[in-house]
């Protein structure tokens, strides 16, 4: 900055109010500074201002997976209303190994952040509870464990009720359910919404036709057509994130099963338009993002302010068309741009 000033003939201060966007500095100062930054592409040091100024400019976002379509879309709306307080973020991806979970939460808070959003894969936070009385955290999508803390999550057991509900209303009795693990809590609640569905209708839960185990896309396909290899297969697959229904709705269709309902617990990109459009449980991404954000942002100005821990934000059923059977798929034939309509899934061209 003392380069900066001493090239256009103006004090550090004037050029810290022209970055500032001081209405007070001339434009002809304006026009010199700025030339002086061009000339010697000066780029001022962001963690200095943070330490002179005592206002944060960073906020840390922790996701399972930065690639997960949902958090994808929650961290951009976390990065929209950060740009618009002049902030920035860092994002990290925690991976599926709840070992590593505080190790890769404090590399990323060496960045000198100055809030803290997360959605946690371990089943202990206490390691931050040290940083509260400074340091503004959220948690998103799962709830802290062995902490007290601000968290906004989904109506997750809800979720997986009205989707269940929904597909048993198509006539649908053996519905599958394909996942990870219930060590995961929405992973644990969405289930347990799917079973709460089943016993409503007086429906017997069957344990053989609820895959779980899937760590990627790539699996959660292949236990869908493990599933549809059985003697007595389901008629509809409840994928319990979008992650894994981005891999479910291709492995139905490269068997031409399009008589299998499905219903994803988060929607993705081009599900509305896929042939058949894939019915969604959709979470609102964005507005997770939001109101972690304004949060975040509310204990950054006031820290001593009271809210609300637990906020569960509700979710919503889209219904398109995979939930109901006998779609049709188009199928290419031999011979180039040929195309035939295959009936419920049954292979047979008319």
């Amino acid at each position: 900055m003392h380069d900066v000033a001493k090239r256009a003939g103006v004090s550090a201060k004037t050029v810290s109010r022209v970055f500032n966007d001081d209405p007070h500095v001339t434009e002809e100062t304006r026009r010199r500074v700025k030339s002086a930054i061009q000339d010697l592409k000066y780029v001022p040091n962001m963690l200095a201002r943070t330490f002179r100024q005592g206002r944060p400019t960073v906020i840390g976002i922790a996701v399972p997976d930065v690639a997960d379509p949902f958090f994808a879309a929650v961290a951009k709306e976390i990065e929209m209303a950060a740009r618009e307080r002049d902030m920035a973020i860092v994002v990290t991806s925690l991976g599926d190994d709840p070992s590593l979970e505080r190790s890769i939460i404090e590399t990323t808070l060496r960045q000198q952040v100055g809030a803290l959003i997360i959605a946690p894969i371990a089943a202990d936070q206490s390691y931050l509870s040290h940083l509260q009385d400074n340091l503004p955290i959220v948690f998103i999508d799962r709830a802290p464990m062995k902490l007290s803390a601000d968290y906004f999550v989904e109506d997750d057991f809800g979720g997986g009720f009205d989707a269940t509900r929904h597909l048993i209303g198509h006539g649908h009795r053996r519905i599958a359910f394909v996942a990870d693990s219930t060590d995961i809590p929405t992973t644990r609640l969405r289930l347990e919404g799917y079973r709460a569905a089943h016993a409503q209708e007086g429906i017997e839960t069957d344990e053989a036709i609820i895959a779980l185990g899937s760590r990627n896309a790539d699996a959660a396909a292949q236990a869908s057509l493990d599933l549809l290899g059985l003697q007595n297969p389901p008629t509809a697959i409840f994928s319990s994130n979008s992650r894994f229904s981005v891999g479910v709705f291709p492995a139905l269709r490269s068997v031409n099963r399009s008589d299998i309902a499905l219903v994803s617990f988060g929607d993705f990109p081009m599900a509305a338009v896929l042939q058949p459009s894939v019915s969604v449980i959709d979470q609102n991404p964005k507005h997770v993002g939001r109101v972690a954000a304004e949060r975040a942002f509310a204990r950054i100005a006031n820290p001593a302010r009271r809210y609300r821990r637990k906020n569960v934000l509700p979710v919503q059923l889209i219904e398109r068309e995979s939930c109901r059977s006998g779609q049709l798929f188009p199928v290419p034939l031999d011979g180039p741009g040929s195309l035939a309509v295959v009936r419920g899934g049954a292979g047979v061209v008319p």
